[in-house]
């Protein structure tokens, strides 16, 4: 089985077995890659939707510059957050992680800021960080970091808290932060359903327009109950975990 990099015609052919529409699986059968390599590629270039096979090389090729590259002594922890890592961890692996992430996160419709911000909270072992530190971390503008935290923040993703004693806010993640996120998107299928069922009502319920309205409607009534139930079933289930002892 091959090793090394991944070849500027090994990326093309990915991206022709996505377009075809190939599993991750199919696509590493035939280049005679682990599925786990592929996974990584795609994940960390764009997602299956976005991937393209120039770009993808050339990001690869910028990310060897810059770990060849040595650290300047001057460089802060806030900035270079995976040089020093308390608990030994692998800064590559780090690295790696938060690529895929923020990856996954724009495969789920965030803005690529957006992705960066929240994995940037995500991976912090603190869990909360400042407009500040984020901008220093993510090497950003202060406005890029407070469009994105404003995003996150109407999809209920995280929170502000104010620094005790000091005239700043903090953006914080916490273990309910994907249960509040998810509890926001059933309350807008739970609209989005009002809405449809409405204009069902207003286009005649008995012709085309009208019908193909309330199916609408009785989709979105039907995912948004059952988001609900598996939100409060998932908590029941969580908090009887934390209160078992190991």
């Amino acid at each position: 089985m091959p090793g090394g990099r991944l070849t500027h015609h090994e990326r093309q052919e990915i991206a022709e077995g996505l377009r075809e529409g190939l599993t991750y699986t199919d696509i590493a059968g035939r280049l005679d890659r682990p599925i786990s390599t592929i996974t990584r590629e795609v994940a960390r270039n764009g997602g299956p939707a976005a991937y393209r096979a120039d770009a993808a090389h050339r990001a690869t090729a910028g990310r060897a510059r810059r770990r060849k590259q040595p650290a300047a002594p001057t460089t802060s922890p806030a900035t270079s957050p995976t040089m020093s890592d308390p608990h030994g961890r692998d800064p590559e692996a780090v690295l790696e992680l938060e690529e895929q992430f923020t990856a996954m996160m724009i495969g789920t419709g965030l803005p690529r800021m957006t992705a960066r911000v929240l994995t940037c909270l995500y991976v912090t072992d603190g869990g909360s960080l400042t407009a500040t530190e984020l901008a220093q971390r993510l090497q950003v503008s202060p406005a890029s970091v407070s469009k994105a935290v404003g995003e996150l923040e109407q999809q209920e993703l995280i929170r502000r808290e104010r620094d005790t004693g000091r005239r700043r806010d903090r953006y914080v993640i916490d273990a309910d932060a994907w249960f509040r996120g998810w509890m926001a998107s059933a309350r807008q299928n739970t609209m989005l359903a009002d809405f449809a069922l409405r204009g069902a009502q207003v286009l005649g319920t008995a012709t085309p327009a009208g019908t193909r309205m309330q199916d609408i409607g009785h989709f979105f009534e039907h995912v948004g109950r059952t988001m609900v139930q598996a939100a409060e079933e998932w908590r029941q289930a969580d908090a009887a975990r934390r209160s078992t002892p190991d």
